[in-house]
């Protein structure tokens, strides 16, 4: 399924969208980009597959999901990365966009907005101190601040059905959105920072528990696994932890 280039185009010279044509032009466009995250979502994904992505931004991600032949619940609260999804998805049955936050119950939450690095906008308060004056994230600001509505997992899944795959990107909320999670799925991912590692170590405790055994990272947007073997959760954890702040951030994979 291909995006909707027009919708593109429009959205990138639409000067009420300049807070994402950063992240319009790296992630929409570059067929390398597109090929390598194929290759590495295939492990996850195949044809008829259900996945959720949990902190949707712009959508790059679904349109790898859909390249696989995936339907895709889409979980995102900016209002202006809503619009880039709805349109630039527009007419595409299998994307689904809810305008939510996933966090531990149902209810709103405050939603903290990187008016200028929107990626980094987040639900999470604790993640926004965490970031206040660390090293490599000078002049980040959190300046908008709203209400928005909050599901669950489970919920969701009782409305769309089991996913094969869920991934999980929401700058320090990872904790939350997993405790509204209350049964196994064939795979999911998480983000990490390093300026967060015990939120980390949490849900790896977390995913644990819900019956996950094997784990994989990839740092950044490498899209490849550090371990060429899938490892158990003390050797994850002891990972996680000797990282160098330098590495900032990547996914934890779980299955």
């Amino acid at each position: 399924m291909q995006f909707n280039r027009a919708a593109l185009d429009s959205l990138k010279s639409d000067p009420a969208a300049s807070p994402i044509h950063r992240s319009l032009g790296f992630y929409y466009g570059n067929a390398e980009h597109d090929a390598a995250l194929d290759a590495f979502y295939a492990r996850f994904v195949g044809p008829g597959d259900l996945v959720f992505d949990v902190g949707a931004h712009v959508g790059d991600r679904i349109g790898s999901f859909r390249r696989l032949g995936a339907r895709v619940v889409a979980v995102e609260p900016q209002p202006l990365c809503l619009r880039a999804i709805r349109e630039i998805y527009a007419g595409d049955d299998d994307v689904v966009a809810v305008p939510a936050v996933c966090g531990g119950s149902a209810g709103t939450v405050d939603f903290y907005v990187n008016s200028a690095n929107p990626t980094v906008s987040t639900a999470s308060s604790d993640f926004v101190r965490a970031a206040d004056g660390a090293d490599g994230w000078q002049g980040q600001v959190w300046d908008e601040q709203f209400r928005v509505r909050s599901v669950t997992l489970d919920s969701l899944f009782a409305e769309h059905g089991i996913p094969a795959f869920v991934k999980i990107d929401v700058e320090g909320f990872e904790e939350t959105v997993l405790s509204g999670l209350s049964r196994s799925v064939p795979a999911l991912s998480f983000e990490f920072t390093t300026i967060e590692r015990e939120v980390a170590l949490r849900c790896l405790g977390r995913v644990t528990g819900l019956g996950f055994k094997e784990f994989n990272i990839a740092m950044g947007e490498s899209m490849s696994m550090t371990f060429p073997e899938w490892v158990g959760r003390e050797e994850m954890a002891t990972h996680i932890r000797e990282l160098p702040h330098e590495a900032n951030a990547g996914d934890v994979y779980c299955r």
